[in-house]
């Protein structure tokens, strides 16, 4: 497993780098304003559609939800692209016996009331207008690990061009209860978030 990098100069270039790219890429970035909870982590269940995904939800982390950023990405990315250990991510491997530690570790910086762990439960990309979100089952155990201790966050992202030359990211928010979820009741939950946001999506009119 590969663990998250603390060299602070490196996470600072990080940082205005991710920021500044973001926001030259694209027209415009919208979310939805959320009430967070100060004395509460943040686990953030998002899906996963392109290389964009985690650059995305970091800036909206730092400008709304005001939490330390993580991220858990493959290991085959993270040993690819060994500076993003520095802006959050760790590791994880489905075929090794480090899998449990990857988790385990997601719901200890869950502990922390000042990070947000994202998660991208589909576990590989999948096109941005998928019908059915598909799930992995580790995520379960994260969240009975550091129960009580987060507060549970959905977000859906979808970029579309419109009549503008740069594309508009836009983030569908929803806080969730994280009580007594099952595999079964979390999937239900982020697939009714899903349908409504893609639905608010295809709906837009200019």
């Amino acid at each position: 497993m590969i663990k998250p990098g603390n060299n602070f100069i490196i996470r600072q270039i990080l940082h205005f780098y991710v920021t500044w790219i973001v926001w030259r890429h694209f027209h415009e970035l919208k979310f939805d304003p959320v009430e967070i909870a100060p004395d509460k982590s943040i686990l953030l269940i998002a899906n996963h559609f392109s290389f964009w995904d985690s650059l995305i939800l970091y800036v909206v982390c730092r400008k709304l939800l005001k939490k330390k950023f993580y991220v858990m990405a493959r290991e085959d990315t993270t040993v690819k692209f060994q500076y993003v250990k520095y802006g959050g991510a760790f590791s994880i491997n489905k075929q090794s016996r480090d899998m449990l530690q990857s988790l385990d570790y997601a719901a200890e910086l869950l502990n922390d009331p000042q990070n947000l762990v994202l998660i991208f439960p589909q576990g590989k990309l999948y096109s941005n207008f998928v019908n059915t979100v598909q799930f992995e089952k580790g995520i379960t155990r994260i969240m009975e690990k550091a129960e009580g201790k987060f507060q549970l966050l959905f977000a859906t992202t979808f970029v579309q061009y419109l009549k503008h030359k740069k594309p508009t990211a836009t983030v569908y928010l929803k806080t969730e209860p994280s009580f007594s979820k099952s595999f079964e009741d979390l999937k239900n939950a982020y697939q009714m978030h899903y349908d409504n946001a893609k639905l608010q999506q295809t709906e837009i009119v200019i």
